[in-house]
């Protein structure tokens, strides 16, 4: 877990240094677009001594947070490569990057985190350890679903709706043959059926890694 922990680090830092080099070098009316190719922009115009809209003094500034971003970059790499590595070095771990929406990433966190997937009784023990589930409301003898609990491992959620959040935007863009999915996504806005494509999800897991098996993509039957 110390890479996932690090990595974190790493990207909070990166953030940190590029919100800095943005407001500052915006206090001389130089602004780029939201985003990385924003930045990598801002950055030209701090390497060019010929740009005079920045005082050589802010230059000098700007200049050591460009190279202590460019370091944080590095190293954000030089650990991404080590988390994909964990990741293919387990046998549970590549089996678990067959589920759609579960990469190198998801399936090392996965990993390291669960040491014994067996203290979860079920599949969904797990999803309400990482608060995949929703809160449970009961009034006149009737219970209300809620949103979801987000309590438990803050880190495994986060990763879980985003690697769901990927699968849904390419379903939008190229479709899928999944019908659950389509079904959901019919009744449902993409962020609610992120967060319960997440947790089919994280039962998906539990199932793999107590049973041993592979990833199997159930298929529609022909007509």
């Amino acid at each position: 877990m110390m890479l996932h922990r690090v990595r974190l680090m790493l990207n909070r830092q990166r953030t940190q240094i590029s919100n800095a080099i943005r407001a500052y070098i915006s206090e001389f009316g130089v602004v780029a677009p939201v985003g990385r190719l924003g930045v990598e922009s801002l950055l030209e115009v701090v390497a060019d001594a010929e740009d005079d809209r920045v005082p050589a003094d802010a230059r000098l500034c700007l200049k050591m947070l460009a190279a202590q971003l460019e370091v944080v970059k590095r190293q954000i790499l030089e650990n991404d490569r080590r988390v994909l590595g964990s990741a293919r070095r387990t046998e549970l771990g590549r089996r678990l990057m067959d589920i759609c929406g579960v990469g190198p990433l998801l399936a090392s966190a996965f990993v390291a985190s669960v040491a014994d997937p067996f203290v979860f009784r079920t599949g969904r023990d797990l999803a309400a350890w990482i608060g995949l589930v929703p809160k449970q409301n009961s009034s006149g003898g009737k219970q209300r679903l809620g949103s979801i609990t987000r309590a438990g491992n803050r880190y495994l959620r986060q990763m879980l709706v985003v690697g769901a959040m990927a699968v849904i935007r390419y379903a939008e863009r190229h479709g899928t043959k999944r019908p659950w999915l389509v079904q959901l996504l019919a009744r449902r806005p993409a962020k609610v059926a992120a967060v319960a494509l997440a947790n089919k999800n994280a039962r998906m897991v539990w199932a793999l890694m107590t049973s041993g098996e592979r990833y199997r993509e159930l298929m529609p039957m022909a007509a």
